[in-house]
């Protein structure tokens, strides 16, 4: 079914290879600048409260129905 090349085994790259490109790709992130992270951050709480209500309302909604039920 699936053809496989010649040579099966794969050679590592040297540690040392593999740091010094983790460093050069570490270079080209943009970070964020802090005005940015805080709003960011802000919205993901808000979020994440948000829905954590909607949750809770869903799952006492589906309980009151299943008791009504019972």
């Amino acid at each position: 079914m699936g053809e496989t090349t010649a040579n099966t085994t794969q050679e590592k790259a040297p540690k040392k290879s593999w740091f010094k490109g983790l460093k050069s790709e570490f270079k080209k992130i943009s970070w964020p600048d802090k005005e940015t992270l805080v709003k960011e951050s802000a919205a993901v709480i808000v979020v994440t409260v948000i829905l954590g209500f909607v949750i809770a309302l869903v799952d006492m909604a589906i309980e009151y129905g299943v008791n009504l039920i019972i």
